[in-house]
């Protein structure tokens, strides 16, 4: 088992981020789906349990095309759906990812915290064990100077490019903003991650680890580089949002094809 700690940086109040976050994710669920591949929104719906109430979500994502091909290889057809459900108890949140064919064998799990004013300080955010503190690996994500693959690059979600209109905040383009910015809130999300077979543990690991961490960086870029979209929405807005998106992300799926 990996466990990593990926302190996200932002430049926006952690209360602005609640809307921000949803409105990336109801974005970038759009931009992935098509051609059969894609996500399914099977459930979006308050919950309440003791001491926490939030908004509980349960996703099918079909990506087979975006498996590591080790995986692919040795996968039968079919078999790559991720299931994910969701506890949005916001600040903190918990997601579970499994896969039904490997079972046991595999599973994503990450806790997340959003701070207000945090600049990426705090050293146990999440309260985890001393057993855990010990294995567990931290990397603060700089979305503007961090690595950025080719194919992932798209010039108008470049933080160093993008300022906004309505807030007046950015370019990042400062290589000390994280230090400097103003709101500025951080995401401490700490992943679980946990690939059981023989032989192939260690580097499957690695590769889910270094894919969750691109995923992180180019989330939050597009994030920040949409400020000007999702800047003064309220939570009434998203869930509007959030049904029409699950209207078209059913037609999409069946429709065109896979995504690049």
């Amino acid at each position: 088992m990996i466990i990593n700690e990926y302190r996200v940086i932002n430049n926006c109040t952690e209360k602005e981020y609640q809307v921000a976050q949803l409105y990336a994710t109801a974005m970038a669920s759009k931009n992935s789906t098509g051609g059969g591949e894609g996500v399914e929104v099977v459930k979006n719906e308050p919950y309440e349990k003791p001491g926490e109430k939030g908004q509980y979500t349960y996703k099918i994502y079909r990506l087979e095309s975006r498996v590591p091909a080790i995986v692919r290889s040795l996968a039968p057809a079919g078999s790559l759906e991720l299931h994910e459900e969701a506890w949005n108890a916001y600040p903190y949140c918990k997601t579970v990812l499994t896969n039904r064919w490997m079972k046991k064998d595999f599973s994503i799990v990450y806790e997340t915290l959003h701070v207000d004013g945090s600049r990426g300080e705090l050293e146990n955010a999440l309260k985890i064990s001393d057993e855990d503190l010990k294995r567990r690996n931290v990397q603060i994500i700089d979305i503007a100077h961090d690595h950025i693959e080719t194919k992932d690059y798209k010039q108008d979600q470049d933080p160093k490019l993008f300022k906004s209109e309505k807030t007046g905040r950015g370019p990042l383009t400062d290589p000390l903003w994280q230090q400097k910015c103003e709101p500025v809130m951080t995401c401490y999300k700490l992943v679980y991650i946990e690939f059981k077979w023989f032989g192939l543990q260690g580097k499957v690991e690695s590769l889910i680890a270094n894919s969750i961490k691109n995923l992180f960086t180019n989330f939050h870029r597009q994030l920040f580089c949409w400020t000007d979209k999702w800047f003064g929405l309220t939570i009434e807005d998203i869930r509007k949002m959030e049904e029409e998106t699950k209207r078209e992300l059913d037609e999409k799926r069946n429709a065109g094809s896979v995504p690049p």
